[in-house]
């Protein structure tokens, strides 16, 4: 089995190369420190990864850093010696990370899973756990982790349908690598089952919920910094406001569709589009200009032609979204209409804000549920049904009061959950 992945993922990771370095382009910031996907370290990370015993915890992208930011402050809460080496895989991630890592520990891009970059690694690093977050199972680097006797644990773990139905078929290939973490935190009941069914032994598991409530409590969005962000675009914290965010192709349609329709029923209204990948901005651009409307866009600053408030703000940056959710009239969150899969509606909830999605949820089941179930958020069939409910919402400030405070206490009821996963961590590596 391992030799059949070291034969084939080189081969798909050729194939694959162009399409990456394309996207790497496009998104911009991979440049700095891209020999690290290798395992080459300029003269200061070497020094840094050999001052002393580390926890290598790895993250992909802004979700993922975030929850293991958050876990790392929990962990030296408990253990303030605790020191750790933070990888990332997109550049996104890296920018947020250097915003807000601890001065004793390091970050790197996650290398490439192949047994010569990861031996360069393990050698330079040593490190003396690692915890992997959410969905990333990487079998060299399980492997080496376990044949180096450093306790591999899982934390925040989730299945989404799609990501189960993948490791059904391959089973064959990560059974073997799941038996060998010795901790798995799982959000839910449902993705207890689901490792279950993929060979995991039940004594390895533990259902600790999603971190993602504690993160949006502990890393709330701040009205002052969205304050400045509507300023410098000639907008005031008291405008009405419908913020999309992380929207996918074709949500920015909908939203500057009924946004038109909308706007001679509710005086003032201005929509703020903030789409997942921000290297869509001329794409967005487009379907704005098409429409006749002013804008301003974020990254470049200023205001509309003419003067006067822009009627849309593109915010074109990243790590500006859950300040922004801080002063959203009503919110609705991005691939789940047009798209599958659904983004995080655990921030915008924790700021007591009204939140909409569409039918597409799939990756926030067991979230939804939560929500669901206390009637604190609202879920649209088709846009139809969305420029209903938005336009409900708008016209009715006590109801969006009342569906965000609902929101807001689904948030306080399920937070917890990092503490249970620092726990287990610890207990992992005392085995």
């Amino acid at each position: 089995m391992w030799l059949l992945y070291n034969i084939l993922f080189p081969v798909v990771l050729v194939m694959a190369l162009p399409y990456y370095l394309l996207r790497m382009a496009r998104r911009g910031g991979y440049a700095k420190g891209f020999l690290q996907r290798l395992g080459i370290y300029d003269a200061e990370l070497r020094s840094r990864l050999a001052e002393r015993p580390r926890v290598w915890i790895h993250a992909v992208s802004v979700g993922e850093t975030f929850v293991a930011l958050r876990f790392m402050e929990a962990w030296r809460r408990s253990d303030p010696a605790v020191a750790f080496v933070l990888s990332v895989n997109t550049s996104t991630g890296r920018a947020l990370a250097a915003k807000s890592l601890h001065a004793a520990d390091v970050m790197m891009y996650f290398p490439v899973d192949t047994p010569p970059v990861l031996a360069r690694v393990f050698r330079q690093a040593s490190p003396v756990q690692l915890v992997l977050t959410e969905c990333e199972f990487w079998p060299n680097l399980i492997r080496m982790a376990r044949r180096r006797e450093v306790p591999v644990t899982l934390i925040n773990g989730r299945l989404s349908d799609r990501s189960y139905r993948g490791y059904r078929r391959l089973r064959f290939l990560f059974r073997p690598v799941l038996r060998l973490l010795d901790c798995l935190c799982v959000q839910s009941e449902q993705d207890r089952d689901r490792f279950l069914a993929l060979g995991v032994a039940a004594g390895h598991i533990r259902v600790a919920g999603s971190a993602k409530y504690d993160v949006a409590l502990q890393a709330p969005g701040d009205p002052a910094v969205a304050g400045a962000i509507l300023k410098d675009a000639g907008l005031d914290t008291g405008d009405p406001i419908l913020l999309g965010g992380s929207t996918w192709a074709g949500e920015e349609d909908v939203l500057l569709d009924l946004f038109l329709r909308l706007r001679d029923r509710q005086p003032g209204l201005r929509l703020v589009l903030v789409p997942r990948h921000a290297e869509r901005r001329d794409e967005v651009l487009e379907a704005i200009r098409r429409r006749g409307l002013t804008f301003v866009q974020r990254s470049k600053g200023g205001r509309p032609a003419g003067g006067g408030k822009p009627e849309v703000l593109l915010v074109d940056t990243t790590g500006e979204l859950r300040h922004l959710y801080t002063v959203a009239s009503v919110v609705f969150i991005g691939k789940s209409l047009t798209q599958h899969g659904g983004q995080n509606p655990i921030e915008p909830a924790a700021c007591a804000k009204p939140v909409v999605v569409g039918p597409n949820m799939e990756n926030f089941a067991d979230t939804m549920r939560d929500f669901l179930a206390e009637q604190a958020v609202l879920q649209a069939a088709d846009a139809a049904g969305l420029e209903r409910q938005i336009g409900e919402l708008l016209s009715e400030e006590t109801l969006r009061r009342r569906l965000g405070e609902k929101a807001r206490q689904v948030v306080a009821r399920n937070r917890g959950s990092l503490e249970t996963m620092v726990r287990c961590a610890i207990n992992a590596g005392r085995k």
